[in-house]
């Protein structure tokens, strides 16, 4: 199968208003995804101390935690949830969100926070109690973690089967009544709204 990388860059002006920037602590670590990544370097042009952080996925966030100690708080351009609650968990800061569709600033809430920990705590203790366990693998270039699966399976302390898959509809896992627990290797998303699935990111 041949791939072809479309570059997907967003046209959005990203540029901070008199507000905005005005409502920001000093010394901020600034993140984005790729569709506004060819752009911050504009954003942090208009910040006194900004440190630049660079691009962050949903289930990689290194470039956050790498500035961490540097500054105190952190600003994502972007929108959505998903990445900057991503980076509030993996380095504890507080995370501003700016969309530059909207160009509204906001901030990732600590209930939102405490409801990513509690789905999470819930999933980890369906794993811990459950005996047959499905691991998740995606076919799709860039998610592909067949290695981590077969490394999880290879401890023989539970029931594991590996499950391969292109694109995933979370209903269709209920056709496998006898798993009673989901290790997921791909995108993270996937675990978002259901307790029966964790990622194996969070396994301990």
């Amino acid at each position: 199968m041949k791939i072809l990388h479309i570059p997907a860059k967003s046209t959005a002006d990203p540029k901070l208003s008199e507000s905005a920037l005005n409502a920001l602590p000093a010394k901020l670590g600034a993140v984005t995804t790729i569709q506004h990544l060819h752009e911050l370097d504009k954003v942090i042009s208009q910040l006194k101390e900004a440190v630049k952080g660079g691009q962050v996925l949903g289930c990689n966030v290194d470039t956050a935690k790498q500035i961490a100690d540097k500054v105190d708080a952190f600003l994502f351009i972007g929108s959505g949830e998903f990445h900057p609650i991503a980076v509030a968990l993996e380095t504890g800061k507080k995370v501003f969100k700016w969309n530059p569709l909207t160009q509204k600033l906001s901030v990732v809430k600590d209930e939102d926070i405490e409801k990513y920990k509690k789905r999470r705590n819930a999933a980890l203790a369906r794993f811990l109690s459950s005996n047959k366990i499905g691991i998740l693998v995606s076919v799709k270039h860039g998610q592909n973690r067949i290695d981590k699966a077969l490394e999880l399976a290879a401890k023989k302390d539970k029931e594991y089967y590996i499950f391969a898959f292109d694109t995933l509809n979370p209903s269709d896992l209920e056709n496998f009544l006898f798993i009673e627990c989901w290790v997921n290797t791909a995108c993270p998303r996937i675990a978002d709204e259901k307790v029966s699935i964790i990622n194996i990111s969070e396994l301990p």
